[in-house]
């Protein structure tokens, strides 16, 4: 018989929050660039780098904190490379960041034969991963213990970067501004604004916070770099954003429907069911979502073209 317990406990919901929080980091870097007009397509790009940046940087220093630092670096050197190319040169966004992805994902399996002399994964149980600083919590409080305890240094700074960044966006004259080149860059030039600038700025911001992400996924809950280890992370936030309307509280939404789905998908496959389903029920479900938020912004234009 199945239980509630499968779809909702204490380690469910810890489990949702470890896979979330990657996408959380990630996917406010893609909402800033959204919000600037800056169609951002290297996300994944951007994680993948800064996985395995975040595992050379811990396993040539034997230090997590250097490891996150190599990552941030990666990321905003790599988005450095892509603002250069859009904002300064003005090249096609979706070419450049296209191909910023494809030379992530061969790049970085070259640097792991090349680094560390292996293929596939590379893991060393010695290797340094972030701290967990609330781990005695798991067993100490019910239900929100587990949670606590999934926390990292950077699921504390996730968790708190999303009103920072709905504040900056909104109470702050260069969030303001920001959001003003998104909606007419020219307009916002005309009265003395740089768009080039914040695009600029932001794209790095986007590059800083996908180095966290891949640093959290890659040091986070385990310590190992795996090719390919964004598993298509990226993509799901930009399709997110574009049928959100880089809107806050439906990005959040959907991908925490993602992260739970990715959680309870490998609860099930405790009970028996195929790999393949719990490997594409993130996906389903994260589709799903994304239908409805459609099917409501399509009635409300419809309803604002009848008024």
């Amino acid at each position: 018989m199945i239980s509630v317990d499968l779809f909702l406990s204490a380690d469910i919901v810890a489990a949702t929050v470890r896979s979330g929080i990657p996408l959380l980091l990630l996917g406010l870097g893609g909402l800033i660039c959204h919000q600037a007009g800056v169609f951002n397509v290297a996300l994944e790009g951007l994680l993948l780098i800064g996985c395995f940046a975040a595992v050379a940087g811990s396993a040539l220093s034997g230090s997590a904190v250097v490891g996150v630092a190599t990552a941030v670096a990666a990321g905003v050197g790599t988005a450095y490379l892509l603002a250069v190319g859009t904002v300064s040169r003005h090249g096609n966004p979706l070419i450049l960041g296209t191909a910023i992805n494809v030379i992530a994902a061969g790049l970085t399996t070259f640097a792991l034969q090349a680094v560390f002399h292996v293929r596939g994964t590379y893991h060393r149980p010695d290797l340094a991963r972030l701290p967990h600083w609330f781990a005695a919590a798991e067993h100490a409080l019910p239900w929100i213990g587990p949670t606590l305890a999934a926390l990292s240094p950077l699921g504390l700074l996730a968790l708190l970067s999303v009103p920072a960044t709905s504040a900056f966006l909104h109470r702050t004259v260069a969030g303001m501004r920001l959001r003003g080149i998104g909606i007419h860059a020219e307009a916002a030039q005309s009265l003395g604004v740089r768009p080039d600038r914040y695009r600029f700025a932001a794209l790095l911001a986007s590059g800083a916070l996908g180095g966290l992400a891949g640093a959290e996924l890659s040091l986070g809950s385990v310590a190992l770099f795996t090719e390919n280890m964004s598993a298509g992370r990226g993509w799901i936030i930009v399709l997110v954003l574009l049928l959100t309307g880089g809107r806050l509280r439906p990005m959040l939404g959907t991908l925490a429907v993602y992260a739970y789905a990715q959680s309870l998908g490998f609860r099930l496959q405790t009970i028996g069911l195929p790999m393949q389903f719990g490997d594409a029920a993130p996906y389903l479900a994260t589709l799903a979502v994304i239908v409805v938020v459609g099917v409501r912004a399509g009635r409300r234009t419809g309803r604002a073209a009848t008024t």
